[in-house]
């Protein structure tokens, strides 16, 4: 048998791959993820009683689009990654634009209050559980990942995994906001963007071993 006679066989059964396959994939793993993450925050956090108020206000889309923006680029870098031939690091670069804006907001931000109140506005008062609340309600979102991993053919299985942890941890503290009451530009980008971090760090160290097929 030659190479030519040989790759028709192989190939005669295959159906062909329905179109945004990838992508209806991905985006169901992540609805189902998401939901399991958004009842979390409902069940076990609650949702902040001045949520209606408190989205007529700068501070809560300051929040929002900063998560939201990271949680799209991730998300985009993770379904290149999810084919063979993927490469995810045009997306990933981009990243750097909203953590450069919400950097900027916060030196605006100190350079309007007084020196002695910097700490406050750093720690605010929920410091010691932020991150951790961000990187426990990414795990649903990851599981979701996962499943849509099962069908999918990712080749670079560390770098896929860590952008899933990435895409996990920023959709996970954009839904962090319906319950965080912080409103400080430099809270954020130290405490939710590390809690993002973590999740990004535990998947570059799972994918190697839970996405492999």
């Amino acid at each position: 048998m030659n190479t030519d006679d040989l790759i028709d066989s192989l190939t005669k059964d295959v159906k062909p791959m329905p179109r945004h396959a990838l992508r209806r994939r991905l985006i169901a793993g992540l609805i189902l993820g998401g939901g399991g993450t958004l009842l979390a925050v409902g069940a076990w956090l609650g949702f902040r009683p001045d949520l209606w108020i408190a989205m007529h206000g700068g501070a809560f889309w300051m929040k929002w689009l900063y998560t939201a923006s990271l949680a799209l680029c991730a998300t985009l870098a993770t379904a290149r990654l999810g084919r063979p031939d993927g490469a995810a690091l045009g997306w990933l670069w981009i990243m750097a634009l909203p953590v450069a804006g919400l950097a900027a907001i916060s030196i605006a931000e100190m350079a309007k209050t007084p020196s002695s109140e910097w700490m406050a506005m750093w720690l605010g008062a929920s410091w010691k559980i932020c991150s951790r609340n961000v990187f426990l309600l990414a795990i649903p979102i990851f599981g979701g990942l996962l499943w849509s991993f099962r069908r999918l053919a990712p080749t670079r299985l560390r770098a896929a995994g860590a952008t899933a942890g990435l895409t996990a941890g920023a959709w996970a503290a954009t839904l962090y906001c319906l319950h965080c009451p912080e409103v400080s530009a430099i809270f954020v980008l130290t405490w939710y963007s590390l809690g993002i971090a973590l999740a990004a760090l535990t998947g570059a160290m799972l994918g190697p071993k839970l996405l492999r097929w």
